[in-house]
């Protein structure tokens, strides 16, 4: 039997001011996106704040649910997809992630890119992103391409109405099942 190979893509809505005013023009119940390599979520990444206090200082970013930004907003809610993958694209998106976390202080959040989505105008910087772009971006150079559009036009939302994710999961992302109880959260 072949061993199946999956990634994972959550989407999330801390409620935050950032978040709000999103959702005010994208109507969408989720505005941000995070790539995982494991069910559990403990390595996921995206472009985000850099330091949970701060959302003006943002750039790539390897979430931690227990004590990142999402460990001041306990009542975040979430959706968890799963994307079967193959082996290869697997492994070239986890050589392509690399080159990221080895040069991460590099990389900047795309603020103007956010905008060109609602101006429905592409902007795009080198070493520059937002965070469904960076997840989209990932998946793309990987050979995966799952729109006939520039990630730099993805949104979270294009991930929630793709029918080749597998929707595992949806609520309050500390109630999500598959978290791992020895870094249960304690707000």
């Amino acid at each position: 039997m072949t061993e199946q190979h999956y990634v994972y893509i959550m989407l999330s809505n801390t409620g935050t001011l950032f978040t709000n005013v999103i959702k005010t023009y994208t109507k969408a119940p989720y505005n941000h996106a995070s790539l995982s390599f494991d069910p559990d979520l403990k390595e996921m990444y995206s472009f985000g704040r850099k330091k949970p206090a701060n959302p003006l200082h943002g750039g790539f970013v390897k979430e931690d649910i227990f004590t990142g930004t999402y460990s001041r907003y306990p009542d975040t809610t979430c959706v968890i997809y799963r994307l079967k993958v193959t082996k290869r694209e697997l492994s070239k998106m986890k050589r392509i992630l690399d080159v990221f976390i080895k040069k991460d202080q590099k990389f900047l959040y795309n603020i103007l890119g956010v905008l060109g989505v609602s101006l429905k105008e592409p902007i795009e910087f080198s070493n520059s992103y937002f965070c469904s772009q960076f997840v989209a971006d990932i998946l793309n150079r990987s050979g995966i391409q799952l729109w006939d559009t520039l990630p730099a036009m993805v949104t979270p939302d294009h991930f929630r109405r793709h029918d080749r994710l597998e929707l595992i999961y949806e609520g309050k992302l500390f109630e999500y099942p598959a978290l791992p109880e020895l870094r249960s959260y304690e707000g």
